[in-house]
């Protein structure tokens, strides 16, 4: 099943997508939050389809796509969870997960243009299997316990400012990723049932050119180790978001350009949809 968000910023339409149809959800829910998500939200969907409650959103093809959670408590990422990328970043692969944070106010429409900060000389892209929290989630004793946590999946870019990120950080990564805007997700998000989250190819694109090429099977750390190793030390709450980190050929490789206004990147995962932001760069206005 794939929940969607359509609408502008602030005021998304919860959508559940059938076919070619897009059903509007709120007879059922306000919107596609941790609420919702944590409340069966296959079962109660499908009934309410079943049932006709949920009318055809008109218009919907002409409406912004937001990203199709509402805004998370927390989003958790993991750094060098691929071998390569972690050998292009001058690193060895980590033995345990590399832990940093986004700020809630990253999460924005798959589509949506993405501000460069103001100083940055090496914004990033990197294409990113979003894992979804579906059940609060503290001291799983098994990574196998960790399936009956994920609501579902998304794909996410984690835009980065590499200056920020490693010369300026202070050792902490955060600096170089929670400009606002810096973590496009969506178009859908795709639930559980639907998706081997180990088995999926993730792609992403400069100006129309190759960049990133792989598959969620050469993680370090699969999805499961990841959400038990997180439930050790933090509390994930339905809505969250985890990213899982991404596969080798971004810039900070040396082998790309870094971005510049007017690039246009596009990111996909199989199954789970494309998205594509134009980066733009900072006005004093904005």
């Amino acid at each position: 099943m794939k929940f969607a968000r359509l609408g502008e910023f602030g005021s998304e339409i919860p959508v559940v997508i059938d076919g070619d149809r897009h059903l509007d959800l709120r007879p059922l829910t306000s919107d596609v939050d941790g609420r919702f998500l944590a409340d069966d939200p296959t079962g109660r969907t499908s009934a309410a389809i079943a049932e006709g409650l949920l009318p055809e959103l008109e218009g919907a093809a002409d409406l912004r796509i937001g990203a199709p959670i509402a805004r998370p408590s927390a989003v958790i990422c993991i750094g060098q969870n691929y071998a390569a990328h972690a050998r292009e970043s001058g690193a060895e692969p980590p033995t345990v997960p590399i832990i940093f944070l986004k700020t809630p106010n990253t999460v924005v429409g798959p589509n949506d243009a993405v501000t460069m900060p103001r100083g940055s000389e090496k914004t990033d892209w990197e294409v990113e299997l979003g894992v979804v929290i579906g059940r609060r989630t503290a001291y799983l004793d098994s990574p196998e316990e960790a399936g009956a946590h994920i609501a579902g999946y998304v794909v996410a870019n984690d835009v980065s400012e590499r200056t920020f990120q490693m010369e300026i950080s202070g050792g902490q990564w955060s600096k170089g990723k929670i400009a606002h805007g810096f973590n496009p997700t969506g178009p859908w998000l795709v639930t559980a049932d639907e998706v081997d989250a180990q088995n999926l190819g993730l792609r992403s694109f400069v100006n129309g050119e190759p960049r990133q090429d792989s598959n969620t099977s050469d993680m370090i750390f699969d999805v499961r180790a990841i959400v038990h190793h997180l439930s050790q030390f933090v509390t994930l709450e339905p809505g969250d978001l985890i990213l899982t980190g991404t596969p080798q050929g971004v810039a900070f490789g040396g082998r790309f350009p870094y971005l510049k206004a007017g690039d246009v990147v596009d990111i996909e995962i199989d199954g789970l949809g494309a998205q594509r932001q134009e980066f733009v760069a900072w006005e004093a206005s904005r």
